[in-house]
């Protein structure tokens, strides 16, 4: 099944019904599906072809969810990436994802335009908010017939790439076939009690896997009303709220923490959340608590990641939760927790985690070595150690993969150790997260300097915030007299968090 039949299925089924609440224009399911149907005839009369791949760099608005449903019905795969990534970072992903196509957004073509210029076979370049003659089609002169009829896409066709790291630091592109994505959005959708005039709150961003599949694919799948949010602002939020008479957010930890903050400051008047979804980070249990009493709801937290698109473990809706757990395997998943020869361990005993359903990735674009690694005998090994209680209740304890969580963005340190290996005057780097009440956890980095060095932490910060995304930089840099490492030469970086709490 294409994806995009879950709208043109709610269309048919609620045309008049709001799809899409977004700065203070309501659109109609029929509207929403009528757009993609037009933009799916404009963009094929452009030369895409089904099986092309697109890169979809736009912010949260309108236009992203137009143009994903178009692509969909027209059988291109998305590749959607983070609008705030610089040249170094999308020039990888333009290598290695061989895409024909690019659509972004004006304010956020100076870096794109930057890497484009080394890639001929992306010869299809459209941005919204742009001018003809800008080196970009218009978005917004793109349109044809409102009737387009979709490609009849099998369910292990390749919808979207999501490109995702791990501990070597280079991006990979994970294939999510139709089947992974819609079964994963109408499975999250269908386990817990909603109703068509609940009102989703749509704070994660788009880009994102975790924000496309539990909150706009799943909503559009209910046919529920979607209040999308341009980016996160914690007063707007609040007023919707507010506002509404009935509410769901998905969220991370530290947006959770973050609307606290601003009812400390401003209060709030009424909560119309019936329940929240929280994912990406680990929650804490007292964050978890302060929620639920201020907001009068319920946090339900789970488990996913890109290679499950996205969600695959979740405390189940309506019966009994744990906090600090992030619950049991979805309808469809089945998990386990396996030691170093994937053989079960006893329950209470710490193992890597691993799950196998319907939302694991067909595999790693261009990386058979990685995918047969991750998969083995239909099991994705995820990297991350856990324990199961004698209920079957699954808690993380740590993440194996060497990987640092900020307010809910991965950050994998040895892409930043890299990058400030480039640096003259830095001779050894070790990057690592710490706790961080906000954000879940902050990125340090301890750097041994080349001898007269007289570069100071804030340049180093300024040589980093320049070449990455901004929620990417270590905020904390000590410049140190040198690293501990094992009797192999591997940077101990538990000395180090043991190091710098020592000294804070």
């Amino acid at each position: 099944m294409n994806l995009a039949r879950l709208l043109e299925n709610t269309a048919k089924r609620a045309p008049e019904r709001v799809g899409l609440r977004f700065e203070g224009k309501d659109y109609t399911y029929e509207e929403l599906d009528r757009r993609a149907n037009s933009l799916a005839s404009g963009l094929t009369s452009l030369g895409f072809r089904p099986g092309d791949r697109c890169i979809v760099m736009i912010q949260s608005s309108v236009e992203f969810i137009t143009v994903y449903y178009a692509l969909l019905k027209m059988g291109v795969v998305i590749v959607p990436v983070n609008f705030l990534y610089k040249n170094r970072e999308l020039s990888h992903i333009f290598r290695d994802s061989g895409a024909k196509g690019f659509i972004g957004m004006d304010p956020f073509l100076h870096e794109a335009a930057k890497a484009l210029n080394g890639f001929s076979h992306l010869c299809i370049r459209i941005a919204a908010g742009v001018k003809q003659g800008s080196g970009f089609t218009p978005l917004e002169r793109i349109d044809g017939p409102e009737v387009f009829h979709a490609y009849p896409a099998e369910d292990n066709h390749t919808a979207a790439i999501i490109y995702t790291s791990g501990t070597t630091g280079v991006p990979k592109g994970a294939m999510l076939t139709h089947n992974n994505l819609a079964s994963n959005a109408m499975t999250v959708a269908d386990m817990r009690q909603t109703d068509p005039e609940d009102v989703v709150i749509g704070v994660l961003p788009l880009y994102h896997i975790f924000g496309q599949t539990s909150g706009m694919n799943a909503s559009i799948y209910l046919g529920q009303a979607f209040h999308l949010f341009r980016q996160f602002e914690p007063d707007k939020v609040i007023r919707c709220i507010e506002k509404e008479n009935s509410t769901i957010l998905f969220a991370v930890p530290t947006i959770f923490n973050r609307l606290i903050q601003e009812t400390d400051r401003s209060g709030i008047r009424r909560s119309s959340l019936r329940f929240c979804i929280s994912g990406g980070a680990s929650l804490p249990v007292e964050l978890l608590r302060r929620f639920e009493e201020r907001f009068q709801t319920k946090i339900y937290e789970g488990y996913g990641l890109s290679e499950c698109s996205p969600v695959c473990v979740e405390n189940p809706f309506g019966k009994k939760t744990k906090p600090g757990s992030i619950g049991l395997p979805i309808p469809g998943f089945k998990a386990r927790i396996v030691d170093s020869s994937d053989r079960d361990v006893e329950p209470g005993q710490v193992g890597e985690l691993i799950v196998k359903g319907p939302g694991v990735m067909k595999g790693y674009l261009n990386r058979p070595e990685a995918t047969a690694k991750a998969i083995v005998n239909g099991w994705l090994h995820t990297g991350d150690l856990a324990r199961m209680d004698e209920d079957g209740y699954i808690y993380i304890v740590e993440r194996k993969k060497d990987m640092i969580i900020r307010g809910g963005y991965n950050i994998y340190p040895r892409e930043i150790e890299e990058l400030l290996f480039q640096h003259p005057d830095i001779v050894e780097a070790a990057v690592y997260g710490v706790p961080n009440d906000d954000l879940g956890e902050e990125v340090v980095a301890d750097l041994v300097l080349r001898a007269g060095s007289s570069v100071t932490g804030d340049e180093i910060r300024l040589f980093v915030k320049e070449r990455v995304a901004p929620y990417k930089y270590p905020r904390i840099v000590r410049l140190v007299n040198d690293l501990p490492r094992s009797h192999t030469g591997k940077v101990l970086k538990r000395e180090l968090r043991n190091r710098y709490r020592a000294n804070t």
